[in-house]
């Protein structure tokens, strides 16, 4: 694999100046040989002003959040970081590579979750290339790389977990973003390390049921929340009935035998879970 190396170039005002007046001194050479009519240093002179006129091409800018990878006729030569204008052998290639931070949003993805249920999801992945050289010579295209390999991620992340979590305890895609998340960094990481690309972040944008079974899974939802406030009043109901009862034994408010205790239960009970107030039924006669 090629790894980045640093590759220390001249700073481009020194080589600005010197160049300068290299320059200055060949012309007056050539105007000089050519006043005398010196054949020999009029061809000299001219093949200096040649190189001096190539040598002229080695400048090249380095911005902020910006590398430059230099080659020489193929073969890697360096990668230089150094911002400002820099100089260089004028036959690098200078390819340059931004490092600062980017992020794109994912295609919404239609993907079955562990329960295989359909559902539609994307992500945000924020990157940089942190090694120039893996990112320009281990890939063909790192940017279409990073964009195909973060939706395979999250593809596969996505059929570990389910949408919701309907046992006690398990992890679900609703309920536990900033686990699933991380476990998403995790994977984007290892499949984009090859191209030297450091993930920075990664989080889930959008989550959703498919539409062909968002309607069912509403009414799924809906009934477990039913379910779950049952649950809740059932439990508070019970306690209510059974404090009622030792209440009324301690406090001797009156002698309820078996019978009359169930049914006294019964009537607390349809009255503390009914969904609507009941309407009382005041009995003037006797208690037996």
């Amino acid at each position: 694999m090629v790894r980045e190396h640093a590759r220390r170039t001249a700073s481009g005002y020194v080589a600005f100046v010197v160049l300068f007046l290299v320059s200055v001194g060949v012309g007056l050479w050539l105007y000089a040989a050519l006043q005398a009519e010196a054949t020999a240093s009029i061809v000299i002179a001219a093949i200096a002003a040649t190189l001096v006129g190539i040598l002229w091409g080695g400048f090249f800018m380095v911005h902020p959040n910006e590398a430059r990878v230099l080659q020489l006729f193929g073969a890697y030569a360096g990668t230089e970081r150094v911002t400002g204008l820099r100089w260089a052998n004028p036959f690098f290639t200078k390819a340059k590579v931004s490092v600062r931070v980017r992020n794109f949003e994912t295609a919404k993805l239609k993907v079955n979750d562990l329960n295989s249920n359909p559902i539609e999801i994307a992500a945000v992945v924020v990157w940089r290339v942190v090694d120039t050289a893996e990112a320009l010579f281990e890939v063909d295209d790192y940017v279409e790389y990073v964009h195909v390999q973060s939706e395979s991620a999250l593809r596969t992340t996505v059929t570990n977990y389910p949408y919701d979590a309907f046992e006690e305890g398990q992890m679900s895609l609703s309920h536990n973003m900033f686990e699933i998340a991380d476990q998403l960094k995790g994977d984007v990481q290892d499949r984009l390390a090859k191209a030297g690309v450091e993930v920075v972040e990664a989080r889930i944008s959008h989550l959703a049921y498919a539409p062909e079974i968002a309607s069912a899974m509403l009414q799924r939802q809906q009934a477990s929340a039913i379910i779950a406030a049952r649950q809740k009043i059932v439990e508070g109901a019970v306690g209510m009935v059974e404090m009622a009862l030792t209440m009324l034994a301690q406090q001797d408010v009156v002698q309820l035998d078996d019978e009359r205790k169930a049914n006294m239960v019964s009537n607390l009970l349809v009255v503390l879970c009914a969904d609507r107030s009941p309407q009382p039924i005041v009995n003037a006669g006797s208690l037996y």
